[in-house]
Order: structure tokens, then C-alpha cells, then sequence
């Protein structure tokens, strides 16, 4: 069946654009890429494919350029939050796989953009930003997912013969499973453990290149929203010293780093998917006519799009906040994206809800619109942190007031 995204009932709004989380930066960023979103037409049958066809397409149209910094092909100096949460949010809006195609570029290559060296970023992300490399970050293991101290990939470094001091090679060995982009990445970002007896503080990181002998990338992971996943295997994947990505033993620090600059985002893309759930809603309510009137004029109805909408905007600024408080260089900002991502995750699930009741039948009918959001928004609540990881950073939080 050839599947493409159902066109949008109308654009998304930009009177958000006008609150001072935003600058002029953001303004000329969503002026360009909504029409650009809008004018897309990809086959998704194939979700590998379509993932592909994706980053070819953002890369051309300048869009992944806001996954690196400037100095390395980026659109701006740095990663900017608020520019990620407005593509993300604008993509989401049309098509979740191209959200997730965006997404994983940056958070596949954001540890590089982090802590890479200048060989390694040189190498990298310029081919990131233009489309030409696609990246995956491979953190979570079969019995390392929320509990990241218990991961058992292990590196153990070599020396050269004869040598001493100077490390010339890691090999890798485990297993890492639920990886975006497994299988279809040119290059991976692996956490893998250095000193295994280290808990958190013996983890490292490397960039492994798809084609490593060692690395088996084969075992696809079918879920109920398509999208590219894998579990990776290492057998004694041998990588090159320069492929330690930051400091030995300083994986795990690297790892949350990168995950806060893009949780806020997470929580973007769940509002994107609620806003075009929300216009879903209302277009069915002004068409559909029951009992003589219109599905718009009862109260009932008239209730729910108001608490749908009021969902919406409560996780909209949530989510610009953590955005703007990263950006602005405010005290690190862990619980602020974390009560971004529960709260517009958990909206956007009870938005799309609703807005399926409010279709019917038709909503649950394979194909339409609302269905596919029902499906694409479930993981959003699970992945980059749990909605109960967040609940215990926030719990946390406050408690150290």
C-alpha cells in the first residue's frame, strides 16, 4: 500500500512566534520551513526508505543544518534549543517519520558536536548537516534501558606491540538494542563500558562507523508506528583509539548532556502531533453533520476542543521554556526539560485520544490521519526518559529546593 501523510486541514499556527521565548532568528526559521514542510510528498510504505528519502530531502533543504554549529556547516553559532523545538514541532505537525529523521541526525551526531575532536567533528558533521551521513546514538542495551549504570557492553583497550603508555584500539562487545537508525546509519555514537566495575563513571563513548568488521546491524525491530530501528551487535568490534569520543571514562556525563539539549525537543514533536490531532478534531467537528446540525454546534464537542486546546497550549509553554532556558545559558535546566517531556507527551497522548472519540469510526479506519497519530505518539512517552523518569527528576528537583 503506498502510504502518504494526509494533508494538513490547514497550516499550522505561528501566533506563538510572537511570545519572548523567541527572536527574529526563530521568526525567519518558521517563515521558511512551514510552507517547505507543507509541499512535502513522501512514499512512507517502506518507513527505511522514506527515513532515507527524509535526510536527503532536509539536508537539500538546509534544514539539518540546525543539528550542527556553525563552524561545522551549522545555520548557527551553536545548537540552539528553540530552533530544534520549532522544526521539530513544525515537522511533527506533518509528518512524524520526518520528525524522527531530523531528530536523530542531531541526536546522533550531538555527543560529536559536544565533546568530538576536531578531526572527528571535521570528519562528521558537515556530512550530517548536508544529509550525506545519517547518525544514531546507541546508548540503551536488553537490560540497560532507564538504568543506564547497568549497561554490560564492554570495551577493552590494546596496546601496540612493544609500546607502552598510548592506547591503539578499543574492542567492543555486547549488545545494544531499540536504536533509531540502526541499520540504515553510516555511524553510530556507542556507550560502552571502559571499567566495568564502574557503575556510570566507568562508561566512554565512540564513533563506530557502520561498516566495522564486528558490528552486525541486522536484527530489525518492527513496532506499531514504523520507524527504523535496530538491535546492534559487537563482536569484538574493533575501533582505533581516536575513535574515543571525550574523555575515557566520561561517557555518561556526555551521554545526559546530550540528552538535555534534546529532551526539550521530544517534547516539541509531542506537540506538534497534539496541534495537528487538535485540527483534525476541528475540521471533522465543522464537516460532519448528525441530528440535523453540525458536530462543531454541540456543547459536548465544544468542551472537549476547549480542553484539547487548553492541553495543547500548556505543554506549548512548558516546552518553550526549557527551550529558552537552555538557550539563554541559565543553571542546567534537567528538571524544567524533564516537566517539558511528561507533561507534552502525556497531553499530546489524551489530545489525540480525544480527537479519535471525536472522529468515530473513522478515526480507528487504517489510514486516516488520527489513527496513524494514536500510534506514533504512544513511544514518545517511553523514549529519551519515561514518563516516570521524569516524574522522579522532577520529584528530585524540588526536593533539593
Amino acid at each position: 500500500m503506498h502510504v502518504v501523510t494526509p494533508p494538513a486541514p490547514r497550516p499550522p499556527s505561528t501566533a506563538h512566534l510572537a511570545l519572548p521565548f523567541f527572536d527574529d532568528t526563530h521568526r525567519a526559521l518558521a517563515e521558511g520551513l512551514v510552507p517547505w514542510a507543507a509541499a512535502q510528498a513522501v512514499d512512507e510504505t517502506d518507513d527505511r526508505a522514506a527515513c532515507r528519502d527524509w535526510v536527503k530531502r532536509l539536508g537539500a533543504g538546509g534544514w539539518l543544518r540546525y543539528c550542527v554549529p556553525a563552524a561545522h556547516g551549522g545555520a548557527l553559532p551553536a545548537l540552539d534549543s528553540r530552533a530544534l523545538v520549532l522544526l521539530r514541532e513544525t515537522l511533527a505537525y506533518h509528518s512524524p517519520l520526518a520528525d524522527f529523521a531530523f531528530a536523530m541526525q542531531g541526536l546522533g551526531s550531538g555527543a560529536i558536536t559536544l565533546a568530538g575532536s576536531p578531526a572527528q567533528q571535521a570528519h562528521y558533521l558537515q556530512g550530517v548537516a548536508r544529509g550525506e551521513l545519517i547518525a544514531a546514538f546507541a546508548l540503551s542495551e536488553p537490560e540497560a534501558g532507564s538504568d543506564v549504570g547497568a549497561m554490560q557492553t564492554i570495551a577493552t583497550s590494546a596496546y601496540p606491540s612493544g609500546a607502552s603508555g598510548q592506547k591503539d584500539s578499543y574492542s567492543l562487545t555486547g549488545t545494544k538494542t531499540w536504536i533509531s537508525n540502526g541499520g540504515i546509519a553510516d555511524f553510530y555514537c556507542v556507550f560502552a563500558k571502559t571499567e566495568p566495575a564502574g557503575g556510570t563513571r566507568g562508561i566512554s563513548a565512540f564513533i563506530v562507523d557502520a561498516n566495522t568488521p564486528g558490528l552486525d546491524t541486522s536484527r530489525h525491530i518492527h513496532v506499531m508506528a514504523p520507524h527504523p530501528l535496530a538491535t546492534l551487535q559487537f563482536d569484538q568490534c574493533t575501533v582505533p583509539a581516536t575513535a574515543l569520543l571525550g574523555e575515557e571514562n566520561g561517557g555518561f556525563k556526555l551521554a545526559m548532556r546530550t540528552l538535555d539539549i534534546f529532551r526539550a525537543s521530544v517534547a516539541a514533536a509531542a506537540l506538534g502531533m497534539a496541534r495537528r490531532a487538535l485540527a483534525e478534531a476541528v475540521h471533522h467537528a465543522r464537516q460532519r453533520r448528525m441530528f440535523g446540525q453540525m458536530l462543531a454546534d454541540f456543547q459536548l464537542t465544544q468542551a472537549k476542543i476547549g480542553e484539547m486546546a487548553a492541553l495543547v497550549d500548556s505543554a506549548a509553554l512548558l516546552t518553550y521554556r526549557a527551550a529558552w532556558l537552555r538557550d539563554t545559558g541559565q543553571t542546567r535546566v534537567t528538571a524544567e526539560a524533564a516537566m517539558a517531556k511528561m507533561t507534552a507527551t502525556e497531553n499530546a497522548q489524551r489530545v489525540i485520544d480525544m480527537a479519535l472519540q471525536l472522529h468515530g469510526g473513522r478515526g480507528v479506519e487504517v489510514g486516516s490521519k488520527v489513527e496513524s497519530l494514536y500510534r506514533d505518539i504512544r513511544s514518545l512517552r517511553i523514549y529519551e526518559g519515561a514518563t516516570e523518569v521524569q516524574q522522579l527528576i522532577i520529584g528530585k528537583a524540588v526536593l533539593q529546593e
